[in-house]
């Protein structure tokens, strides 16, 4: 089935993920297993890139703090996302205090939002570039 980026996106913004929402933090998210589960349910053919910088680690470090850089392709329409490591205050995290596990929770939660670029859950992240404190970031 070829689809062109407006149909997969139409299609995909059209899911209600309201029962799969979840809370923390007062951040609203869509668990990334959910997120997963209902993008492979309409185009079992998606596949995740998950980038690594140039010594093949998957995260990417700047003095800002460390980062993760996730492509979500469905056919051949490629939708990337870049999500700050953040610890359980959603700050972010240097890259010399950066854990594995660290990387594994961001990577997830850009997944998500890189699928949330193709039109799943879109709507979950209105509002979240409003201004606010600064050195945190939001799912």
């Amino acid at each position: 089935m070829k689809e062109d980026k407006g149909s997969i996106f139409e299609h995909l913004s059209k899911i209600d993920c309201s029962q799969h929402i979840e809370k923390k933090n007062g951040f609203s998210y869509l668990s990334w297993t959910w997120a997963w589960s209902l993008l492979l349910k309409n185009y079992p053919t998606a596949r995740r890139i998950i980038y690594e910088d140039a010594t093949g680690f998957p995260c990417f470090s700047s003095p800002a703090g460390a980062m993760v850089k996730v492509g979500i392709l469905i056919h051949s329409i490629e939708r990337i996302e870049w999500l700050a490591i953040t610890d359980y205050r959603n700050r972010t995290i240097p890259i010399d205090k950066v854990g594995a596990s660290d990387i594994n929770t961001a990577i997830q939660r850009c997944s998500v939002k890189a699928i949330a670029r193709h039109g799943l859950g879109l709507y979950i992240y209105a509002g979240e570039d409003v201004p606010g404190g600064s050195d945190s970031a939001s799912e």
